[in-house]
């Protein structure tokens, strides 16, 4: 064995694992940019999908790609392959290395899908749509496109695409624009998440949970983009370093792109055009990174930007509800740059005679034909599913989260809304947040819990005062600054004053018209006085006017009951001492006492003179 086909097969593996690697890059994508009540679902759907896809290309799908083909349509051989060295005549080891690297490939097409669904999708359905992927639609279109490509060591035939001389070289088609229009139909079947639209249809942005999370994911996905662009050589040559550069030029100008458009149009550097312009760039170039120059690599990347934005507007208008963005990135750019290979393609380094003569038009045909294959069979396929099994978890579901209703995982930050909700419908003072104390949510739940501990004392003291209020024969009430009688009076002043709902009436209004006027204008000054803090409270409770007043209560009908009340007032400072901020009212109803006085003074003034000694005449 030579030492050049030791070095492919090293570079090939390396570049594998750096695919490999961005199962990793979805997972911390997709999950901080979903809510945290779903973070863990979304991470387990991208690891799912990574075991899933693996066996299932394994059994079904690498031979359908690259088995011996049949009219260029579906390959018919290598049917779950084994990779010994005495199992096959070919090269074990090329064949285990290119299977390998197919196979990442594979589950970055699946993996597609679960951003863009993320947060409503039940995980066994999703499931079911990585199979359908891997097993067919992946492995059939790219036959189409990449049958053949094993050269020597799978001498199976090209698939039809390929030879018109369609060019996909790392698959912005093959890889992310099946994966797009999987995606694609799944939303259409699953609807929009509940709150993303309202009823006019405009769109509300639901945020993520870990921005920070997915700047990184985007930036560990760039990592393994060198090997997804790179490895696409299939062995180490001198192509691999501009391929590598051309990758990073296009990503670096679509973030760029997207950032400074999105700016001007939303008047924000906001974030996920950044992350998503990125990845566009990424998508954009894979389709003709051997074949182009670096200046042509950072228009590719630029414009797949501007076209990453335009679909993510177009989606918002059509009420598509792509949670991470999936479809514009992987979709909309994927297609752009499969065309872009027309546009901008070096015909000496793409090496091939396009049907018709026309690089683009093979390259239209090519993206047309995958859209006519992905998109109306899955979204046939899902829509007959789903009319057996819903694929859509039910409102309660997804209210509360897939992480606790798929998983039974239940995060602390889960904990502290799940009681917070229990508390608003019942409104149960007594229930407690779980404290878990080496977590930031944890340390929001204990602080939450104190805040409880005395809301619920204070609500215990405010219905003592209320059960006060109500059997007090006194009536007690509060006056603010502004002369207004505040709520939660005692039930007693609405019966001394014969007056309902006191409620923000102006005090000295309602004593204007029931005191002489001498009396009324007394009162206005001292109340005035009770607010000024420069004013000694014992000297100004001295010149209190309404000890022992007699009132004058309208009972209705211009009927008028005279009230004899002694008024006593007492100041209410803030925490600070500095600042009156309200003065209490005491009004005792001396009334009956009064007539009860009088009735004794007649009583006992008759009873003195009838004792006196009659004069005889």
């Amino acid at each position: 064995m030579d030492f050049q086909t030791l070095l492919n097969w090293l570079w090939v593996t390396v570049a594998a694992a750096l695919v490999f690697f961005m199962q990793a890059g979805f997972a911390m994508v997709e999950s901080g940019m979903t809510r945290s009540k779903n973070s863990i679902n979304v991470a387990v759907k991208n690891l799912t999908d990574l075991g899933v896809s693996l066996l299932v290309f394994w059994l079904f799908g690498f031979a359908l790609m690259f088995g011996t083909s049949r009219s260029g349509l579906i390959g018919t051989t290598l049917f779950a392959p084994d990779f010994s060295a005495s199992a096959s005549t070919l090269s074990a080891g090329t064949l285990a290395v290119f299977f390998l690297f197919q196979a990442m490939f594979c589950s970055t097409s699946a993996t597609i899908v679960s951003g863009a669904v993320a947060e409503r999708m039940r995980y066994s359905g999703y499931i079911v749509s990585t199979f359908f992927l891997s097993a067919v639609i992946y492995p059939v279109f790219g036959h189409w496109a990449w049958g053949g490509l094993g050269g020597e060591l799978i001498s199976g035939g090209a698939g039809w695409l390929s030879s018109i001389g369609f060019v996909d070289f790392a698959g912005s088609t093959v890889v992310h624009s099946v994966g797009g229009y999987v995606a694609l139909a799944c939303l259409i079947v699953l609807g929009p998440r509940s709150g993303r639209y309202s009823a006019d249809g405009k769109a509300t942005k639901i945020p993520g949970s870990n921005i920070p999370l997915s700047v990184a994911g985007v930036i560990v996905l760039w990592f393994g983009w060198i090997g997804f662009n790179g490895g696409s050589t299939l062995a180490m040559t001198g192509a691999v370093p501009s391929i590598i550069l051309h990758t990073c030029l296009s990503a670096a100008a679509g973030l760029v792109a997207a950032l400074f458009l999105g700016w001007a149009i939303t008047g924000l550097p906001d974030v996920d055009y950044v992350m998503n312009g990125a990845l566009a760039g990424l998508v954009a170039i894979t389709a003709g990174c051997h074949a182009v120059s670096s200046l042509d690599s950072i228009v590719i990347g630029a414009a797949a930007g501007v076209v990453m934005l335009a679909a993510t507007k177009l989606l918002e208008a059509l009420r598509i509800d792509d949670a991470v963005g999936a479809i514009p990135v992987h979709l909309a750019a994927g297609i752009w740059g499969t065309l872009a290979v027309g546009i901008f393609g070096d015909p000496a380094a793409l090496g091939t005679t396009p049907a018709f003569g026309s690089q683009l038009l093979v390259q239209l045909i090519g993206v047309a034909a995958c859209a006519l294959w992905a998109f109306p069979l899955s979204l046939a396929s899902l829509w007959a599913f789903n009319l057996f099994f819903k694929l859509r978890v039910t409102p309660a579901e997804e209210h509360i989260g897939l992480n606790a209703a798929e998983h039974g995982a239940v995060t602390e930050l889960a904990g502290l809304f799940s009681v917070m909700e229990e508390q608003s419908r019942t409104g149960d003072l007594s229930l407690r947040a779980p404290v878990e104390p080496f977590t930031e949510a944890g340390q929001i739940a204990a602080l939450y819990n104190r805040v409880l501990s005395g809301l619920e004392l204070n609500t215990i003291a405010k219905d003592e005062y209320r059960e006060i209020f109500s059997n007090v024969s006194d009536g007690l009430f509060l006056i603010d600054p502004a002369f207004r009688i505040c709520p939660n009076y005692s039930a007693a002043t609405e019966k001394i004053f014969l007056s309902r709902n006191l409620e923000g009436r102006d005090v000295k209004a309602l004593f204007g018209r029931m005191l002489a006027p001498d009396k009324s204008r007394r009162f206005d000054e001292f109340i005035g006085l009770m607010f000024d803090p420069s004013h000694h409270e014992r000297s100004i409770s001295a010149m209190n006017p309404l000890q022992a007043t007699h009132f004058k209560v309208s009972a209705g009908y211009d009927r008028y009951e005279s009230r004899l009340l002694d008024f006593s007032f007492y100041r209410i400072w803030d925490r600070s001492k500095t600042k009156i901020v309200h003065v209490m009212a005491v009004a005792r109803d001396n009334t009956r006492l009064s007539l009860l006085a009088k009735e004794v003074r007649d009583l006992r003034g008759r009873l003195d003179q009838a004792l006196q000694p009659h004069t005889i005449a």
